[in-house]
């Protein structure tokens, strides 16, 4: 089975080696018919801490790297200064 890939925003890169990535997805309400947001937060392997807040990174599932981190940057891009 492959594993899952989502993009998000790192929302946090206090801890070592670890980010916090903000996943956004977009749906239409089944009764109001709009567009609703809805975001959930990730916690994220980055072994050579790469990425800081603001930047957009992609991430795979990965085994349980520790209580919280099922998940690892895979590739991403810096936010423009």
């Amino acid at each position: 089975m492959p594993k899952r890939m989502l993009q998000g925003v790192v929302v946090g890169d206090k801890q070592d080696k670890t980010v916090i990535v903000r996943v956004e997805r977009r749906f239409t309400h089944p009764v109001m018919k709009k567009t609703v947001r809805r975001s959930k937060k990730y916690h994220a392997h980055d072994e050579a801490n790469l990425y800081a807040v603001g930047d957009t990174v992609w991430i795979e599932e990965h085994r349980p790297i520790s209580k919280l981190k099922r998940w690892s940057v895979v590739q991403g891009e810096k936010r423009a200064k």
